[in-house]
Formats: structure tokens, sequence, C-alpha cells
């Protein structure tokens, strides 16, 4: 398993293919299956890593921030196998324990009410170092995997027994912004001549932003944490951007280095691989650039696995998530999975077996974000051509809803145009069922999860808005800054307190 960092999942199937050149992802894909609608159970490190390696959801595990996730001694599918008899190695970056971040990205969370920003990140920039022939931009990334090529020829292709093999990227995380200090954010896009040329500038979009006006709180609190709210010319959204995918295809390279270790050993026949991420960078979309939102560009991974046992060429449309990874990886191994999980193997899907119809995968997933840099927590569940996006209770902050069949860049909330989503959303969160077991409720209130039919959303009928109407619904009861920032950090209006434990 090859798990990057900020990876764009779109970037794995078209248009990704025509922005810039990834070979080993197309030939995981070539080889193996994709997964089209793959996404992070928490658009963050920490947490969306915990529920990869747990099997379960955020809530479950009180996984609220890249302060605190899991706890040392917990229980990952790579322990399972270890215990089953498998040979395992795990290199590169982990992340999925409480206490690995600052405070301040645990205190950030829990003060939203305060009328001051605690802490901006650093503008997004661009740097460009080397020359034409720099190959290794990522030092720490390519150190990690020479170890693990290097494990693969030496080691692995002399067991006797099965192995498995974790390598954690850093890239394409942007980098630490040095002027900013040790514990500020990365901020700061770098990248080569060398993996410059590989990203096709003409298919270089340049986002389309909402003006403040029609922003939704969450998002114009996100827009201006994140230091994008004063201007930026085309050029450097362009830049931006390009940069992103530079460095997206340099973490693809590493991904080549392993692919090349397992054939040049014999073992690539054998062997099942897999390639995922954390969450992905929004790289200027929605006014924005890093993670922690519910927005494709962050909330959408990659998942790409190819093997014995899957068809090559296989293009997946089913909803699926990261907490899927565990009970896929105990199916792949012959070992019964804990009843406890939230995920489902993805073997019947990969393998297109008539298990499906026994034990179909829900149709439907779920993410939820409860750290900094937004005002409120945050859940989404995204089934068949909709994405619903809920805040905090469900009633202080307005939903949002988007057809993502009509409106891929996510600019048209159709919330208000279908008032009974928020009525699935509620049967969703309170509805007792086994899919997936669940000691609380999705918002703030204790009850089991559940899941709502995929068929209900197709039957709602929209509501006709009145011409006046605009796209997001009780702005101006919230009480949020409405004047732009003066001094950079203070805010010239308080901001509500949104609780971030659910």
């Amino acid at each position: 398993m090859v798990m990057s960092d900020a990876f764009d999942g779109r970037l794995t199937f078209d248009p990704g293919s025509a922005l810039v050149q990834l070979p080993y992802t197309e030939y995981l894909r070539e080889h193996g299956a994709v997964f089209i609608n793959s996404y992070t159970n928490s658009p963050i490190c920490c947490p969306s890593r915990a529920a990869m390696w747990s099997g379960r959801f955020v809530h479950l595990t009180q996984s609220w921030n890249n302060y605190k996730c899991l706890d040392d001694n917990a229980t990952t599918w790579m322990d399972v196998l270890q215990e089953s008899g498998y040979h395992t190695r795990s290199l590169g970056k982990l992340d999925f324990t409480s206490g690995g971040h600052s405070v301040s990205n645990r205190v950030e969370a829990w003060t939203r009410d305060v009328p001051f920003l605690l802490r901006q990140e650093g503008r997004p920039m661009t740097d460009l170092t080397g020359d034409a022939s720099t190959v290794r931009v990522m030092t720490k990334d390519w150190k990690t995997t020479d170890g693990a090529s290097q494990w693969i020829r030496h080691s692995a292709a002399s067991l006797s027994q099965p192995f498995a093999l974790y390598l954690g990227l850093n890239l394409p995380h942007p980098y630490r912004t040095d002027s900013l200090g040790p514990k500020a954010g990365g901020s700061t896009f770098r990248t080569s001549p060398y993996w410059l040329k590989k990203v096709s500038q003409q298919h270089i979009s340049v986002p389309k932003w909402l003006p403040f006006s029609e922003m939704h709180p969450v998002d114009y609190y996100s827009t201006f944490t994140k230091n994008c709210s004063s201007s930026f010319t085309e050029q450097e959204v362009k830049d931006i951007r390009a940069f992103y995918y530079a460095m997206c295809a340099e973490a693809d390279a590493m991904l080549g280095e392993v692919v090349s270790a397992l054939r040049d050993t014999g073992l690539l026949s054998s062997t099942l691989l897999l390639f995922t991420s954390d969450h992905g960078d929004l790289a200027m979309e929605h006014r924005q650039f890093y993670k922690m939102s519910m927005f494709e560009g962050s909330s959408h991974v990659p998942l790409l696995l190819a093997g014995p046992g899957v068809k090559a060429g296989l293009k997946l449309l089913q909803p699926v998530s990261l907490v899927d990874i565990y009970p896929t990886v105990l199916d792949l191994a012959g070992i019964p999975a804990p009843g406890s999980l939230s995920g489902h193997s993805l073997l019947p899907l990969l393998s297109q077996s008539t298990a499906l119809l026994s034990d179909p995968h829900p149709d439907w997933v779920l993410s939820e974000y409860h750290g900094c840099n937004a005002n409120a927590s945050t859940y989404m569940l995204r089934m068949g051509k909709w994405k619903y996006i809920a805040y905090a209770d469900g009633a202080s902050v307005p939903p949002q809803l988007f057809d993502l069949s009509s409106d891929a860049e996510e600019l048209h909330n159709v919330a208000r145009r279908f008032p009974q989503s928020a009525s699935i959303w509620t049967k969703f969160c309170a509805k007792p069922s086994t899919i997936p077991p669940s000691p609380k409720k999705c918002s703030t209130t204790t009850s089991s999860s559940s899941v709502a039919g995929g068929r209900a959303w197709g039957s709602i009928t929209p509501v006709p808005l009145p011409a006046s109407a605009g796209s997001l619904t009780g702005r101006r009861s919230l009480n949020i800054m409405k004047k732009p920032l003066m001094s950079g950090l203070k805010f010239q209006d308080s901001l509500p307190f949104f609780a971030s434990h659910p």
C-alpha cells in the first residue's frame, strides 16, 4: 500500500490524465481497478488516517482533529495481518495517533466563538527549485521510498511468508513555509522545472469563485483562516495549480519505484498493490487551498488496486471511502473481519462477484470534520449524484446540497429547492440500522447511525425559488463577519460558537 498526502482523487481519471503525466497511476488503472467515487472520512491528515487504519468512522474513534486521534495501542489492520502470520513493514508517514501535531491544532477547533483569528495560514505561494535535471525535490519522501524499494528487493523476495508493506508519503502536501516558523502550516507549493514539464499548462483551469456575498458562512470563514481573502492574479492561481500537479507527478514517480521493485523481483504478479491518499487539496478552488472542506478537491481521494483476482481496466462508480480498506485487506487475506467496523469489503466489487446480491455495499459514504480552519463541525453524505453537507447541529448553519452530475464545480447550492433533503439527513442519522453499527448520532445527540436509501434522493421534488432568492439561506441571521479583515488577524464581528464535539 502506498498512501500519499493531499492527492486529489479526480486526477486518477479524466480529466486528470490530460492535466498531468501520472504514468504509474495510469498503470494501476489499466491493470487493475479504479474507484471513481472514493472519499476520505475526514478531510484532514490524522483523523482521515485514523479512519483508514481502524476501519471506523471518526465519531466512533473520537479522532476529532490533528491532535486527538487513535490511542497508541489501537488495533489496525496491519496488526491483524501480523497476528495472522504476515511479515509486516511500515515506512514513512503514519500520522494517526494522538499528540503528533501542535496543541494549536486542538485548541483552534474548540474556540470558534472568539472574536479574532487564533492563527492564520500562510498565504499560498509557489517556489521553483533546482533545474531541469532536479528529480528529487521532496528528499525525505525519496529516502523513505528508497527504503521501501530496497526492502522489497532484499527482504520481501526471500520471505517464506506473505508480507504487507505500507509506504506513507508527504507529497503532494504543500511544504512548510519557513518564514512563518517551525510550527506554521504548509502553504508553499514547491517543485522543479523537471516536474513542471509533466504538467499540461493549456489544460490548467482557473476556478470560478463566488463573490463573498454569496459564499456559505463556513466557506467564507475558511477563506480567511487560509489567508485567501486578498487579491490573486489569474497567473498566481494558475501557477499554484501547476505546481500542485507537478508535486502529484513526483509522488506518482515514487509509486513507480515500488512497481519497479516488485517487477524486478518477480513479485508483481503475486502482489496486490493499493494506492490512495488521506485527502486532497483545493489548489485555489472555492478561493481556498489546503483541505478541511467537503468540496471535491478536498474530500475526493484516489483509490486504485491491482493484482491477483482484480479485473484489469475496471472502473467502479460505487461510492466508497477509506474505512472500506480495513475489511477489504482482511477479506483479500482470507481473515475474518471484526463486526465493529464501519467499512465494507470491496472484494465483491473488485471481483464482480454475485455476492453483491446478498451483501451489497452501501450506496453512500459519510465524511465529517471537526478540526481547525472551519467554524462549524461538518458532515457530508455522498449518495448517487447528490452531495449533502450539514453543519453543527443541523439547524444553526444552513446546509448545502449539490447535484454533481450538473454542477461539478459545486457552485450552486440547491438545498432550498429540495427541503426534503434535510429530512433524509435526519433519517440517516436517527433511524436504527445495522449498517454500520454506531453508538452516536451524526450531530449532537446520542442515537444510532443509519442508512437512508439512495432511491429516496432520486424522488425528491424541487421547490421553485422566487427570482430574488439567493443560493443560501439564513446568512443574515448568522453573526459572521460582514467586513473584510483590517489587520489580517482580527474580525470586525464576533463569530458564533459551533461546538465541534458531535
